[in-house]
């Protein structure tokens, strides 16, 4: 599938320079900071070395206030209280983060988490018996919650009160709950709006310290479980995620507990720095199986561990949780894919919805990401549970599915999510005319750029500029996630400096050595690319794509770039 390059616009050059001689460091430096909304030395200080001094006051979060003293409220009459969460990373997270806080100073507390197939996503109505007969006077919902207004009435009626602790996008009426805390709530004057379920959670929790004066070093003990929500739920590395997860990979890599210690030996990584994309490809995953193959309960029990012992072998049945989603997902993406290779009507449309009553509920959100990888448009993957065709939506970059959801609301029972990523719940009868109504809507919406890939690329360099020093200040700019991707660079009118190859055990890999128009050689590695061998070879310039990484080999480390994407000069 061909590659739309989108070249970042430069920013203002005057501001560029002088950041360039304040820095002490070269403009193409100073440019990806501006381009990154960095103009001042101040600015670059504060991004260079995050501080959990900046992190805003929770109090500035609409009903805060109301939450920590509904929550004091239930200290102080030794009430019992229910941690509710939803059953993937962030939702996890949440729960393990705010119930081992407050297992701390008020030991009459229990946590729940929904069973993905007899009670779907968010707050359900059994969880609402189940706290009424065990006696909950206070359930605190945190991932989700922010729609389910019927539930919360019916919570109401049985005296069982709820702090909502969300991040979704509010739907036209807020919930009756005591208290709830969401930053996308129109009414919310926070000042950042991309806190994970689990960065929502620690607010809350910070406000509870500042309340009682509690030593705030003991909340940083916690910032492992925020670093992992905010890998695996997608939110912007920006603002306030950047500080929390720059101190929260720090506390990982160092004393992480004993549960994600378990969790990093079995994915393989204990010995190695541990990254944003660690987290998102190897530890999310893992989590994410328990609540995908068994129960989300597992992985929190996992996450609020203290015995070693316990931890590792609940890290090794959740670690064969997920070789058994990776079959099922395997599987399923093939069979979807099948259904649209053998289907020109399907492999026209400008979207695709597919639906199969026996596909596994729990690993339909990750088919739709693989169905968007091989075909790029808004993608909706949906089984049947309870009766109801129930499913995942995944989008392509640019463009926004909740809406698209959002258009069709009328068709569906219930639906949440935000842009990128969305759940929803129909009745098996409406299932065609929601197929219909979507395909419409994405039709009459979507760009043709935004139904082809792209490529964010932070500008042109020429290889001389990649050296040891420029390397090491570009992974100050770590850690890398949405809003701050790790940089990309093209150099035009490259060429082969005579040494290209085929590598690797099926020759399936392109190791490159070229010569740029300054005469100077750089080496790259480009995955899955043996194809374009010819092309190179040929002599003919041609503009190359890349990262920049350090490569490895018999004890000596060097530079190396990974090929993102080739094109033919000129195009």
């Amino acid at each position: 599938m061909k590659n739309r390059w989108n070249i970042k616009p430069d920013g203002n050059q005057m501001i560029v320079e002088k950041l360039s001689q304040e820095l002490n460091v070269k403009k193409t430096i100073a440019n990806m900071l501006v381009q990154r909304g960095i103009t001042s030395f101040e600015e670059a200080k504060d991004f260079f070395r995050p501080s959990l001094v900046n992190l805003h006051n929770p109090f500035l979060m609409k009903d805060m206030d109301k939450a920590v003293n509904r929550l004091n409220h239930a200290l102080n009459n030794n009430e019992r209280i229910l941690i509710f969460g939803d059953y993937d990373v962030d939702g996890t997270t949440s729960v393990a983060l705010v119930y081992s806080f407050l297992k701390e100073i008020h030991p009459n507390i229990d946590f729940y988490i929904p069973d993905r197939y007899s009670e779907g996503y968010g707050i359900s109505f059994k969880s609402i018996d189940y706290a009424f007969e065990n006696n909950i006077e206070l359930v605190i919902a945190l991932d989700c919650g922010i729609k389910a207004n019927d539930k919360i009435t019916y919570a109401n009626k049985k005296n069982i009160d709820f702090i909502i602790c969300d991040h979704h996008t509010p739907g036209d009426l807020i919930p009756d709950a005591v208290a709830v805390l969401d930053p996308k709530r129109i009414d919310c004057q926070y000042p950042f709006k991309e806190l994970s379920g689990c960065g929502v959670g620690f607010k809350f929790l910070q406000a509870i310290t500042f309340d009682k004066k509690l030593p705030v070093e003991k909340l940083w003990e916690y910032l492992d479980l925020v670093v992992v929500s905010i890998a695996s739920d997608i939110v912007g590395i920006t603002g306030e995620n950047r500080i929390l997860a720059s101190f929260g990979l720090k506390r990982l890599n160092e004393t992480p507990r004993m549960g994600l210690q378990a969790m990093i030996a079995i994915a393989g990584l204990d010995g190695r720095e541990i990254t944003i994309s660690d987290v998102v490809f190897k530890i999310g995953p893992r989590i994410n199986a328990a609540g995908r193959i068994e129960s989300g309960r597992s992985a929190v029990k996992l996450l609020i561990e203290e015995n070693e012992d316990f931890a590792t072998d609940m890290s090794n049945k959740i670690n064969v949780h997920n070789e058994t989603r990776q079959g099922l997902d395997r599987n399923i993406t093939q069979e979807a894919m099948s259904m649209i290779d053998s289907d020109v009507l399907l492999q026209n449309k400008k979207s695709t919805v597919l639906f199969n009553k026996s596909w596994h509920k729990g690993v339909i959100g990750i088919v739709a990401s693989r169905l968007i990888e091989a075909y790029y448009r808004p993608t909706v993957i949906l089984t049947e549970s309870m009766g109801f065709a129930t499913g995942s939506a995944r989008s392509v970059d640019g463009f926004d599915l909740y809406a698209a959801v959002d258009y069709c609301s009328d068709l569906l029972e219930s639906f949440g999510g935000h842009k990128h990523a969305a759940g929803l719940t129909l009745k098996l009868e409406n299932l065609e005319k929601f197929i219909e109504k979507f395909e419409k809507f994405v039709t009459e919406n979507i760009t043709q750029e935004q139904l082809i890939p792209q490529i964010n690329i932070d500008g042109r360099i020429d290889f001389a500029e990649i050296t040891p020093q420029f390397f090491r200040i570009m992974n100050q700019f770590a850690p890398f996630g949405p809003g701050n991707m790790s940089p990309i660079y093209i150099t035009e009118h490259v060429r082969d400096a005579g040494y290209s190859r085929i590598v690797g055990k099926t020759e399936e890999h392109l190791k490159l050595d070229m010569v740029d128009t300054q005469n100077s050689k750089q080496q790259g590695i480009g995955f899955f690319m043996s194809n374009l061998f010819q092309f190179v070879k040929d002599g003919k310039p041609f503009n190359v794509c890349y990262s920049i990484e350090e490569n490895e080999f018999n004890g000596k480390v060097s530079l190396q770039l990974k090929i993102r994407d080739i094109q033919v000069d000129g195009e």
